[in-house]
């Protein structure tokens, strides 16, 4: 027990980097470890999965107002670019929920292997990731609606809060990283919110100590003690990493949890 609390804290320090860094959230790094700290423990295999989503979710809510907050007071935020797209995306965020509570865990892990790996490939075949455009341009109303609803499903499904389609985004739209990963913060918390409830809420959750639905109280607790400290402290650091350090950084950092995430279902 007390070493599944040590290594979701310590790994909770690092959610809180990827936050602020990359605006993950910490979903993709709270997936695994949480789906890791409970198959060791005899979890079903599909339960810890399910589990490893609506605790990542819940956990996200928290770190994703935290980096919000962080980044709005360095000054990061572009309002513009958020109130659009954050209505759809807390649409498609409650589909996509409702949709994950039904699929089977192993499936799930699947999906969430093939996201990071399309992720992967866009970023370093398509231009305009890794090395920034040089006008900033706006949302089309196409993207903010059907495209805003899209990342909502896909990322509140799989517990990852969104960031890995809303940074690319507006990443190829002009935005250095350090705004791309600010704004990746506010529009997390629809996609966060409306996962944790739904899962929370699912009829189809086994009953169990510390739980609630799908979400596990203990580890999502564990993780937000190392993830809130280092939220605070990484949000004044962000804007001093190189442009192309940070973008190269990003995909990198998807790279290792996609190792990870593969070994793991092995």
């Amino acid at each position: 027990m007390l070493t599944s609390f040590l290594t979701l804290l310590s790994f909770g320090c690092l959610t809180g980097v990827t936050t602020v860094l990359f605006g993950f959230g910490g979903g993709f790094i709270a997936v695994p470890v949480i789906y890791g700290v409970l198959s060791a423990a005899a979890r079903p295999a599909t339960d810890a999965m399910h589990v490893a989503v609506g605790t990542s979710a819940a956990v996200m809510t928290v770190n994703a107002v935290a980096a919000t907050l962080a980044q709005r007071r360095e000054g990061r935020l572009r309002r513009a670019h958020v109130r659009p797209l954050a209505a759809f995306i807390a649409v498609g965020a409650a589909a996509g929920s409702c949709a994950a509570t039904f699929i089977g865990g192993t499936a799930l892990r699947a999906l969430f292997v093939a996201y990071l790996l399309v992720t992967i490939l866009d970023s370093l075949l398509r231009k305009g990731f890794i090395s920034r455009a040089r006008e900033t341009r706006p949302l089309g109303r196409g993207m903010t609606t059907l495209g805003g609803m899209g990342i909502g499903l896909v990322a509140a499904a799989l517990g990852v809060g969104g960031s890995v389609m809303t940074v690319p985004l507006l990443r190829r739209r002009g935005h250095p990283m350090a705004e791309a990963t600010a704004m990746a913060g506010p529009l997390t918390v629809p996609v966060a919110l409306a996962g944790t409830l739904v899962y929370a809420l699912a009829p189809t959750a086994a009953a169990g100590w510390g739980r609630f639905g799908y979400v596990d109280l203990t580890a999502g607790a564990a993780l937000l003690v190392g993830s809130l400290p280092t939220i605070a402290v990484a949000g004044r650091v962000v804007g001093r990493v190189p442009d192309r350090v940070h973008s190269v950084a990003y995909v990198l950092l998807l790279l290792v949890v996609l190792i990870v995430m593969t070994v793991m279902g092995r």
